[in-house]
């Protein structure tokens, strides 16, 4: 991990929310953004931020998230990710979100990410398969 990597640091991330990203089981009238939908366009918004703060062959994943689902946010509206970094330790970056449409907050919560070296993380999911009998 670079030196970049700060306790404090934000960013935000716009979502439109498209047919996609909603429930589709209450009928057109009723779609709106999923709370599965909400749970990975955070996770990607945060991973995707993290990024910029790794050294090459590194990355990063997902290993906890809590989320409260707080409004319904109707298709066609757009999402706006708030994130901030609440903690580094070592390798894991715990961040504190909030995700708003244009009339209120929608969802908030923590994520977990873990930084890992790819190389060690294709060997160990090679391995597993091989203990799996996939290889």
């Amino acid at each position: 991990m670079k030196g970049t990597l700060e306790k404090n640091l934000s960013f935000t991330k716009a979502v439109e929310i498209d047919e996609s990203r909603c429930i589709g089981f209450m009928g057109r009238e009723g779609m709106v953004y999923a709370t599965p939908k909400m749970v990975s366009d955070v996770e990607y918004a945060c991973r995707d931020w993290l990024v910029g703060h790794l050294d090459a062959g590194e990355d990063s994943v997902g290993t906890h998230v809590t989320i409260d689902h707080l409004a319904a946010t109707p298709m066609g509206l757009q999402v706006s990710i708030q994130v901030t970094v609440k903690e580094v330790d070592r390798r894991k970056v715990t961040f504190e979100f909030s995700v708003r449409d244009p009339v209120e907050e929608c969802g908030r919560g923590t994520h977990v990410r873990f930084v890992v070296e790819n190389a060690k993380r294709n060997e160990r999911l090679a391995e597993k398969k091989k203990k799996a009998g996939l290889l």
